[in-house]
């Protein structure tokens, strides 16, 4: 199995969950109101544990594809089936939904919710998904602007699709990333050093991940509209480094689109 939770966990429908979510909130309040908003996060989930029954605090997945290994860690998981993502930040953004999702996505979990105690009243809200692995590994690649003639394209674009085939889309693009670092570099760290200059001067050393020798490769997750802009900035970024290609993958759940830039 490509995700491993090392305990058992259960899908609860959304009416189990709501019953779920109603009782540990009661307790988040109770908790929000004697403690205040200043802590960290570990002080507030440590304290649920001690008031809520059935409360496993970072609860562990293995992750694998071939010789890739990384465990993911579910912030709370609550009767085998409830996650609960906590925040203490001033203001939620979309990355947080989206991170307690991609937990929910490796796990098989339809239910969750995320809970920022930084504010001055809890702040919380539901996170739901329909998908399941079975819908997550049927997708389709679009290569039209792809050449396997690039040096590192051909096995890049292969380990991408068979990790995808393996894990699913819709996950966070950093676990992607890491696979995809780990199979194509092998003993060595697949991130590289480049120069970035003008044609007159240099201008410092950046950091980024590398399929081959002078090619890079990233991922995104991108709306259709706003690949013509990413590619746009990515010959730029071509224009002022020593790089010859960027290899490009665009994941959305259904449509993967490989674009190679040189």
């Amino acid at each position: 199995m490509p995700v491993t939770p090392l305990s058992p966990v259960r899908r609860l429908s959304q009416a189990e969950f709501g019953d779920l979510a109603y009782s540990v909130m009661g307790c988040v309040f109770q908790i929000h109101s004697e403690f205040g908003r200043f802590f960290d996060e570990k002080i507030y989930k440590r304290e649920l544990a001690y008031r809520h029954a059935g409360v496993q605090l970072e609860f562990p997945m293995e992750v694998t594809h071939a010789t890739f290994r990384k465990f993911q860690y579910i912030d709370i998981l609550v009767d085998s089936g409830g996650p609960f993502e906590f925040k203490t930040v001033e203001y939620l953004s979309p990355r947080h939904p989206a991170q307690l999702l991609h937990y929910m996505l490796l796990a098989e979990l339809g239910h969750g919710k995320l809970v920022n105690l930084r504010s001055g009243s809890v702040e919380h809200e539901f996170v739901n998904t329909m998908l399941r692995h079975e819908d997550r590994v049927c997708f389709e690649t679009l290569d039209e602007k792809w050449s396997d003639a690039i040096l590192g394209a051909e096995p890049f674009r292969q380990l991408l699709i068979e990790l995808l085939r393996d894990w699913g889309t819709g996950l966070d693009l950093h676990l992607y990333e890491e696979a995809l670092t780990h199979l194509l570099a092998g003993e060595s760290s697949g991130l590289s050093n480049v120069e970035v200059r003008t044609p007159d001067h240099a201008l410092g050393l950046h950091k980024i991940r590398v399929a081959a020798p002078r090619v890079a490769f990233t991922l995104t997750a991108l709306p259709r509209d706003a690949l013509a802009e990413f590619e746009n900035h990515a010959r730029r970024l071509l224009l002022h480094t020593e790089l010859e290609a960027v290899l490009w993958a665009n994941i959305g759940l259904k449509l993967v689109t490989f674009t190679a830039i040189a």
